[in-house]
């Protein structure tokens, strides 16, 4: 049996140790004990004193060797934060990126909000960028596809989870579920991560298909590039997402495959992070 431990002594044990991998390590620690207990945030400032019993403190010390062992917070609370819903997610999808809400607001842009246009979503994951289009654009059908039947189950769980009716999901490679359809605006964060990059070879959970792209980064670009006029209304819109460092390589793709009006905007932290772009009219 261990020695007695209060909450804010266990938490302040915790944090000394999560410093190693997490800038915000007392934050984490107050999330991970709070889960341990089963408590909302809020008990554990209110209850700093309160003693732990074995089973909380064991679990505790486990979700803390699971973030030391470079495990995602997302995967062990089991959700993440994105445009202001409460997402679930699982190692079957990435984790939400604070910058992917600049490629939603990229998208929203080009949807007019009484519009009643068919959106697409490529490599959904988590559906965080359908569900985000879906419930500022109500009006809309939009349908998101992933090759991941994992992750579209979670995609799934997360409409429901938000009463986001709006939204079909589909399973398959990239533009093969809906050959022969059209869309007013096709919306994508592809893989662009290259294969030999460094981050890479320290990834622990998340799923290394959904950011590894080739040796530059850009094969499923390409491919977008590629693919997706066939199934673009004329005046349509494409978004992509992709690698700070990329604007270059991408505005050259689209321009190779015959897009027009392509444009780059800026995440939060001015970097270059998505690129738009229409069909040219000889396409």
């Amino acid at each position: 049996m261990s020695e007695p431990q209060s909450i804010e002594n266990a938490i302040r044990d915790a944090t000394e140790k999560l410093r190693a991998v997490s800038d915000a390590a007392r934050l984490e620690a107050e999330l991970l004990l709070a889960r341990a207990i089963n408590m909302p945030r809020s008990f554990v400032f209110a209850h700093a004193e309160d003693e732990l019993d074995d089973a909380s403190l064991e679990r505790f010390s486990a979700t803390v060797a699971r973030r030391l062992a470079g495990e995602p917070m997302a995967y062990i609370t089991g959700s993440r934060e994105f445009w202001s819903m409460e997402l679930a997610v699982s190692p079957a999808t990435l984790v939400p990126r604070p910058e992917t809400e600049i490629t939603v607001d990229v998208a929203l842009r080009d949807i007019p909000r009484d519009a009643e246009w068919d959106i697409l979503d490529l490599g959904t994951g988590s559906g965080a960028i359908a569900l985000a289009v879906g419930r500022e654009r109500p009006l809309c059908n939009v349908t998101a596809v992933d090759i991941s039947e994992d992750a579209l189950a979670v995609a799934r769980e997360n409409a429901n989870r938000h009463s986001i009716a709006n939204i079909d999901f589909l399973h398959g490679d990239w533009t093969a579920p809906v050959a022969g359809r059209t869309f007013h605006v096709i919306v994508a964060n592809p893989p662009y991560v290259r294969a030999a990059d460094e981050a890479l070879q320290k990834l622990t959970a998340e799923p290394l298909a959904a950011l590894a792209a080739g040796e530059h980064g850009l094969d499923a670009i390409e491919i977008l590039a590629r693919d997706c006029q066939a199934i673009l209304a004329g005046d349509g819109a494409l978004v992509l997402e992709h690698g700070a460092e990329q604007e270059q390589a991408v505005a050259e793709l689209l321009m190779t495959h015959g897009w027009a009006n392509i444009r780059c905007h800026k995440d939060y932290s001015g970097l270059p992070r998505v690129t738009s772009a229409q069909k040219s009219e000889t396409s």
